[in-house]
């Protein structure tokens, strides 16, 4: 996917508003962070998915929630990206549905879609702590703050699918402790910083 990548993003800036595309970034490396934390523990089974599909699909997971297609997000994702000829494989688009699994009836199953199910609503939660710091930056924030915000004020970035991150901790699924979870993303979106204004 590298040498595509950027057609993918420039597909993504130009479909969508700069908050999505900051949260699309953000749910990108936090994909690459789990798939780095779970191959590096002997996590993986030999049949998931190659990182670049973890990573192309959290970039594009949203590219249909801005112009014609919002309503229908995220079914009209390969014709959101046909209007800028880009196309992706049957695998990566059950990955990208995964992420909205509870509003389409799709139960995740490979570490992949447990992967973007569990972190894609997270993203938003970490950036609202980082808003909250006076100097709004992401290298400030601690995992201890996030788990704080998490588990103790659920008026805090209310819009949280907190049931849904919490899965994570799931057997079936990823069996990773909720802090494990939020530091592993953390640590992913404070890598990418800049590129999302943090």
């Amino acid at each position: 996917m590298a040498c595509d990548r950027q057609k993918y993003l420039d597909a993504i800036k130009s479909q969508l508003e700069p908050n999505i595309v900051n949260h699309s970034l953000a749910l990108e490396a936090c994909m690459g962070g789990l798939y780095d934390y779970l191959a590096s523990a002997g996590q993986l089974p030999s049949d998931e998915l190659p990182r670049d599909d973890w990573l192309l699909a959290g970039l594009i997971h949203d590219i249909d929630f801005g112009g014609e297609f919002k309503d229908l997000h995220p079914a009209r994702t390969r014709e959101a990206l046909a209007k800028y000829g880009l196309q992706i494989s049957d695998e990566v688009h059950q990955l990208v549905l995964s992420h909205a699994g509870a509003r389409l009836g799709i139960h995740p199953v490979t570490r992949a879609q447990w992967s973007i199910f569990c972190a894609d609503s997270l993203t938003g939660l970490i950036m609202a702590v980082a808003f909250v710091y006076p100097s709004r930056k992401l290298a400030d924030v601690k995992v201890s703050s996030v788990l704080k915000r998490f588990l103790k004020e659920p008026k805090f970035a209310a819009g949280t699918r907190r049931d849904e991150v919490a899965l994570c901790s799931n057997a079936e699924g990823l069996n990773l402790p909720i802090e494990k979870f939020i530091e592993i993303c953390l640590l992913s979106m404070q890598k990418i910083a800049p590129d999302i204004g943090l």
